[in-house]
């Protein structure tokens, strides 16, 4: 009932992805019932029927992928203040979530087995003068306990990887500082204990954020005040060529509260050498696995013959191999591209405007870097189609066409996703930066510099890995 309260209470946005999800659910339901419609049609060629039942991987991917960036986005289900004093705490906010997505995407696998037992003409007669009835076998009964179960199959997934990706961490950390180590490193049930007076000793209870203590009289670490100086002088920089001259009044005032704010709210976001915005470690591993990834698709085009058209059966399983690593490789590479191209944008002596965009890109590297790198995959994998049925003038089929339709939506609209979540995740810093005194027209600045650096860093390399994937199949 919680779960159906806050579904119907929220905000129409946030409505709005519900449904998104819903339709997503929709079509990967769809597209397995009709997986199940070509075994029933053709007993004898498992093989076919298992080969598009395999395709139909990419879609639940992507729908699973699509609904886990909605939950994470959801307000309703974000912790807050007071909330635990009433019985939600993280696990419940969890389960509420868990069970929100899980209704959505009930909701659209039920809207798919309508339209499918509609199409079927097991309803309301055959539609479409019976165009589709081979296709999903009509003249069949259809199974209801396997369209049942594949239809399950996107909302437990989607459930379960939000369970996964939102469970509490503190029981975890919890359990991690129990552990102590004594000597030699063996495991110890108990911590050792204080000599006298060393509870009471000035400055033992002040420490760092990594475990150190702080310095005498409980002095910050020098990376805050470095990054409130940045964060003030760029501000200050820029507000003196692009603001309006301000009351002496209001000059007086912003001095006192600026250090607070930006020590407080800032430190991740502008930072003196980046020492807090740490590279992903990813990258090494993603163009590793993308060039494996191209290479098993070249030595499987040579291997099998070549299929007349892309349809569901028309792709050998290497190439299907080869695409999913070259996928996977990009998608582990997505991160750290997306830092070095927050460091590139600071290269060369930078103003504030270049610092700022370009320490935002690398703050938010992980969150933005992997949906766009999956966004880059899917797009190549696109183009590669597009230039393999440009010369033969060959059409897609319907199926093949809703699904690469709904792979891409659902990645681009997981993209869109991780950049509302980005934004959510940095307006306290936002408006830290607006009480500083920084003009609105910089952080729109910004914004598009980092969305023009993304474009021109991620553009070219799509362009490169659909023409590399599309050469071998062309042959």
């Amino acid at each position: 009932m919680l779960a159906l309260r806050l579904t119907r209470a929220a905000h129409p946005a946030v409505q709005l992805r519900r449904l998104l999800v819903a339709a997503a659910s929709a079509g990967t339901g769809f597209l397995l019932l009709c997986a199940l419609g070509y075994a029933l049609g053709h007993p004898g060629d498992p093989g076919a029927a298992l080969l598009r039942l395999a395709w139909c991987a990419a879609p639940f991917a992507a729908t699973v992928y699509f609904a886990l960036a909605v939950a994470r986005t959801d307000p309703g289900t974000k912790p807050r203040t007071g909330l635990s004093a009433i019985g939600l705490g993280p696990l419940r906010l969890m389960a509420v979530s868990a069970t929100t997505t899980a209704l959505s995407c009930t909701l659209g696998s039920m809207l798919a087995l309508l339209l499918f037992l509609h199409l079927r003409g097991d309803l309301t007669g055959m539609p479409f003068d019976g165009a589709a009835a081979e296709a999903l076998a009509a003249d069949r009964p259809l199974p209801l306990p396997g369209a049942l179960t594949l239809l399950a199959l996107v909302p437990a997934g989607a459930s379960l990887a939000v369970v996964l990706a939102l469970r509490p961490k503190e029981q975890k950390a919890a359990a991690a500082a129990r552990v102590v180590y004594g000597r030699f490193g063996a495991y110890r049930r108990t911590s050792p204990l204080d000599t006298f007076g060393a509870y009471g000793r000035f400055g033992r209870q002040i420490t760092r954020p990594g475990g150190a203590p702080a310095g005498p009289q409980g002095t910050p670490p020098p990376t805050a005040v470095t990054d409130t100086a940045i964060a003030v002088s760029a501000v200050s920089a820029v507000s003196t060529i692009e603001a309006p001259a301000r009351p002496a009044a209001q000059h007086a005032t912003a001095p006192t509260d600026a250090p607070a704010s930006a020590a407080t709210l800032l430190p991740d976001a502008v930072t003196a050498d980046g020492a807090s915005t740490a590279a992903p470690s990813g990258l090494p591993w993603g163009i590793t696995v993308l060039a494996a990834g191209l290479a098993v698709e070249t030595y499987a085009s040579r291997t099998a013959p070549k299929a007349p058209d892309l349809t569901f059966s028309g792709a050998s399983p290497g190439v299907m191999a080869g695409w999913t690593l070259a996928a996977v490789g990009l998608a582990l590479a997505g991160p750290g591209l997306t830092h070095l191209c927050g460091r590139l944008l600071q290269s060369a002596r930078p103003g504030a405007l270049r610092l700022l965009a370009g320490r935002i890109l690398m703050t938010e590297a992980t969150r933005i870097g992997r949906p766009l790198g999956v966004v880059c995959a899917v797009l190549s994998a696109t183009y590669a189609m597009v230039l393999l049925h440009a010369p033969d003038g060959l059409s897609l089929g319907p199926l093949t066409l809703l699904g690469v339709l709904l792979v891409t939506g659902c990645t681009v609209a997981t993209l869109l996703t991780a950049a509302v979540e980005a934004r959510q995740a940095r307006a306290d810093t936002t408006s830290a930066l607006l009480r500083l005194g920084a003009p609105a027209t910089m952080l729109r600045s910004a914004a598009a510099l980092r969305a023009g650096a993304l474009l021109a860093l991620f553009a070219p390399l799509t362009l490169t890995v659909a023409e590399l994937a599309a050469l071998p199949l062309a042959r």
